[in-house]
């Protein structure tokens, strides 16, 4: 597998993970496909993607919204493509495009059989066993408005993924008491920051700290 995680941040922040992506991907005329948390602000989200991603010489891009109908034509070549970036947003209203359209099945498929797939905030939730980190804290979380009781995501990984970390008393309050209500640990990482997964491999770009049953844990000491 060949996974990719973006906390958030800019686009200078993110360079050195746009980087290690791009080292993943093996064709030498790639296709790059942009699936949006919501088709609402969608487009402007992808044009940003295209922009951003023209200037390291890729020109093939797919616009995929999941929360609209698609066709089989467009769903074979988004699946057929060699880099798949899932958009950040609200991670409830994102899991329940996806599973109302049935695409779990395909993404999973396309990253066991070497896709890369990268996601930002609420996309590398989804890559992670559940979408319980969207859900907290009380002061920074998103709003399950689709009333979503299932939370099972992607489940490419054994960690849980928290974007946007701040290394604070107060966050670090909440992520000691979630991590003794899972078995997974749960990766924190503030923006700028990521994780490139490849294989049985994980490397860290920028910082992350792991909580696990009430323990933090600087990953990159």
């Amino acid at each position: 597998m060949k996974l990719v995680f973006y906390s958030g941040g800019d686009e200078i922040s993110n360079m050195a993970i746009d980087e290690e992506a791009l080292d993943l991907v093996e064709s030498n005329n790639p296709t790059f496909v942009f699936i949006p948390s919501s088709s609402y602000d969608g487009e402007y989200e992808f044009q940003e993607f295209v922009e951003h991603y023209q200037k390291f010489g890729v020109t093939r891009f797919l616009y995929f919204p999941v929360d609209i109908p698609h066709d089989n034509v467009l769903l074979k070549e988004v699946f057929n493509s060699d880099l798949i970036h899932l958009g950040g947003g609200n991670t409830y209203y994102f899991l329940h495009s996806l599973r109302k359209r049935g695409l779990l099945g395909f993404l999973k498929e396309y990253a066991l059989e070497g896709g890369v797939l990268s996601g930002l905030s609420a996309g590398g939730i989804m890559m992670t066993p559940n979408i319980r980190t969207a859900g907290y804290p009380d002061f920074d979380r998103d709003d399950n408005e689709e009333g979503l009781v299932n939370l099972r995501s992607l489940g490419l990984v054994k960690f849980e993924f928290f974007p946007h970390f701040k290394n604070s008393v107060r966050y670090d309050t909440v992520l000691r008491k979630q991590s003794k209500l899972t078995k997974n640990p749960i990766f924190a990482l503030p923006d700028g920051c990521g994780l490139i997964k490849e294989g049985n491999n994980l490397k860290i770009i920028g910082r992350a700290w792991s909580f696990h049953q009430g323990v933090k844990t600087l990953l990159n000491a």
